[in-house]
């Protein structure tokens, strides 16, 4: 290299630290891609996504290549810094050029290259790739050996790269990816996303009407007494009994009765005669699987029932709409936020609704109601006026009867200076 002037050698140097800088950058680029959008993109047509999933697909043998390239230019780099340090300053320079090659590669070699390509991967990410497809076939056998090599150890440490996995995501992570959409989606079209991808977790225990709840009609009243009830029914669908619910011989539509109540041959029979037939349904059944059995048997209305067969409470396909919906069709009368910033809230209320509407992260698994969560923490029935601090939100007993609670108030969180 004695021979080789010094100006080509800087030359030649300044390249090889560019090549550095491309292998790094490129690096990045591919790594930190978006494989959600690019695989949008592949389904596009758009060339240089096609190429960079194709590189993707086996990332070793990608990996392995980038870093031969990058390897390679380092050290023919540090060899020509070195050749160039004696040239000008003799043996004595050399430490001082392998400390201004450390920071020359450091700064445009590596940090600033990285930096840019983490911040605009695509763009540097479908060039590189167009430079890189070819290289591998190239290349080929030496990436193979490397990655062989490679392979052989990770395996003896317990690690098989194939059958790693891959651009998978959990519920969790979908639904932290959902929540990050601020700026994409409105708040209402999210919460109905997150909705949807907790319908095979929760179950029609966790939203239906409480069984005390049940309006319905006893065929013990009397037709006076329940042509009263008809006329002012707030519901369409009703379940009918003798007595209480758990003997429940079927539901009724007031839209096919509600013509016969004004004639005087009205009577019970003419309600039986009305009746559907009654739909049990089991309480561990999923949100999910409910509305595929509402949808399959064409119903819009069902019993919850124990594992005894005992009553429980009752599910309409509205209920289970508005578990997706919410916001935009319902109303929260149970849940009333009040001007100083606390909730007043009615204990029946399930624990389900009460996160959805106000965002925190009350337990779910155990009681399914706010008066069920707070009686299991105290192992009483409150009195009006005690506060307590369940799961991290202090709630005050508004009021209760003998063996419930009924109103509580949700207080704001102080803050501590």
């Amino acid at each position: 290299m004695n021979d080789i002037p010094l100006s080509i050698l800087i030359g030649v140097l300044v390249l090889l630290l560019l090549l550095s800088a491309f292998f790094s950058g490129s690096e990045t680029a591919l790594m930190t891609l978006n494989r959600y959008r690019l695989k949008h993109l592949v389904k596009q047509k758009h060339r240089g996504a096609t190429k960079a999933h194709q590189l993707l697909k086996r990332p070793d043998r990608l990996i392995g290549l980038i870093l031969l390239g990058n390897n390679f230019v380092n050290i023919l780099a540090s060899s020509i810094a070195t050749v160039i340090a004696i040239r000008v300053g003799g043996d004595e320079a050399i430490p001082a050029a392998t400390a201004i090659l450390t920071i020359l590669v450091l700064i445009f070699a590596e940090v600033t290259p990285k930096t840019l390509a983490a911040l605009r991967p695509e763009k540097l990410a479908f060039i590189s790739s167009w430079v890189y497809a070819p290289l591998l076939k190239v290349f080929y056998p030496i990436v193979w050996i490397v990655n062989t090599i490679s392979n052989v150890l990770l395996r003896i440490i317990g690690v098989n790269p194939k059958k790693a996995k891959i651009d998978s995501l959990d519920k969790d992570e979908l639904k932290s990816i959902v929540s990050d959409t601020d700026h994409l989606l409105p708040a209402r079209y999210q919460n109905m996303l997150l909705s949807i991808l907790d319908l095979e977790s929760a179950s029609v225990e966790d939203i239906m009407t409480q069984r005390k709840e049940i309006i319905g009609i006893d065929l013990e009243d009397s037709v006076e007494d329940i042509i009263e009830q008809l006329r002012n029914s707030p519901h369409t669908r009703l379940p009918v009994y003798k007595k209480n619910i758990d003997r429940v011989i079927g539901f009724l539509h007031i839209r096919s009765v509600l013509a016969q109540i004004n004639h005087t041959e009205f009577d019970k029979q003419s309600i039986t005669d009305s009746l559907s037939k009654p739909f049990f349904i089991p309480a561990s059944t999923s949100i999910h699987k409910q509305m595929q059995i509402f949808k399959t048997e064409k119903l819009r209305i069902g019993l919850v029932v124990d594992e005894y067969g005992d009553v429980q409470g009752l599910v309409t396909l509205d209920d289970l709409l508005q578990e997706i919906v919410g916001e935009l069709v319902a109303e929260e009368p149970d849940i009333k936020m009040q001007k100083d910033g606390s909730y007043l809230v009615d204990a029946s209320v399930t624990v389900r609704e009460l996160n959805r509407v106000t965002h925190w992260d009350l337990p779910t698994e155990g009681p399914k109601t706010l008066n069920g969560l707070i009686i299991e923490y105290m192992e009483t029935i409150p009195e009006p006026g005690t506060s307590i601090k369940l799961h991290g939100q202090i709630v005050e007993i508004i009021q209760r009867d003998e063996n419930t609670v009924k109103f509580v108030r949700f207080h704001p969180e102080i803050e501590t200076p």
